[in-house]
């Protein structure tokens, strides 16, 4: 009996993924962070560098946190 309900729990280990509904967002507002920064560079008249500043820093933070995300836990 045992034996049977430790295969079932690794069957249902087996195909338990990685993906979590987190990520789609943590995706999206790390494409709305870059949408951002580049419209903060290309505008024309006048440049604010603290906006650029913060929006770079808040960009490296996403990027590195979607790379843990992909490398580290998807493809485990």
């Amino acid at each position: 009996m045992f034996l049977a309900a430790e295969e079932a729990t690794e069957a249902v280990a087996a195909t338990a993924s990685n993906f979590n509904t987190f990520d789609i967002f943590m995706l999206v507002f790390t494409l709305l962070i870059f949408l951002g920064f580049v419209r903060l560079l290309l505008a024309r008249p006048r440049k604010n560098l603290f906006a650029i500043g913060f929006t770079f820093v808040s960009l490296a933070t996403f990027l590195y946190v979607d790379y843990i995300m992909i490398f580290e836990v998807w493809m485990g």
